[in-house]
């Protein structure tokens, strides 16, 4: 569930895309829960897979583009496998995107 507190960061993470597919990590469902404490980030996010081959690419664009909100210094990312991601972790907008690649139906 998206609090008003992180919404913005939410929306900031909608411009990280995942390096195989153009959709958003937001939309692929890897973002679980985002926190703000002061001036500090965490997010919780998850991969489709533990042998994901671009987890470092991910992890720093998501941290490149949180800091670039001028009230934040610094971001921790917390990867977590449970829950594990299935497809239901996709938005309504992330299966659209997959339809139209013919990645799912």
């Amino acid at each position: 569930m998206i609090s008003t507190s992180t919404e913005k960061y939410w929306n900031a993470l909608k411009e990280v895309m995942d390096p195989e597919f153009p959709i958003s990590v937001v939309d692929m469902g890897l973002i679980y829960e985002i926190f703000k404490s002061d001036r500090d980030l965490e997010v919780r996010m998850t991969y489709t897979s533990t042998g994901c081959a671009c987890m470092q690419w991910i992890e720093s664009d998501i941290k490149e583009r949180l800091l670039k909100e001028e009230e934040i210094d610094n971001v921790d990312i917390q990867v977590v496998w449970d829950p594990p991601w299935t497809t239901k972790n996709l938005s309504e907008e992330g299966k659209k995107i997959l339809k139209n690649w013919g990645v799912s139906s």
